[in-house]
């Protein structure tokens, strides 16, 4: 895979590189395009997330005299680089970069989050 340090993700957005569809069935039935694209979910790994929600700032003042502000605090994501998502397709801004397909999805439209590591319920 190349390198995607170059690209920042922003806020609640998720970069995946989409799985390839499926061309055959089980009983071995080749599907068109046009077939695979009448499909509602689609998978991946996440390659890079943004850095989550953004949290409005409760000060208001925009005066050039006022003191310098806090920075941008964010509620991160729940999902994480490496990741494999299952999600809405519809959803999905499918872009190019250095030859390599990514997908650009929110964080909303992540169905399903297949981690390796074991997430204690505690």
């Amino acid at each position: 895979m190349r390198s995607v340090k170059k690209l920042l993700v922003v806020g609640d957005r998720v970069l995946v590189t989409p799985e390839d569809p499926e061309g055959m069935t089980k009983s071995g039935l080749y599907l068109p395009p046009s077939v695979q694209e009448k499909e509602k979910i689609q998978s991946g790994y996440v390659v890079k997330t943004g850095p989550g929600y953004a949290m409005p700032n409760p000060v208001y003042d925009d005066e050039p005299w006022s003191e310098k502000k806090e920075p941008i605090k964010y509620i991160p994501l729940q999902v994480e680089e490496g990741d494999y998502v299952i999600f809405m397709k519809s959803q999905g801004i499918e872009v190019e970069f250095e030859e390599q397909t990514y997908v650009i999805v929110p964080h909303a439209a992540i169905l399903l989050i297949v981690r390796n590591e074991v997430v204690s319920t505690q």
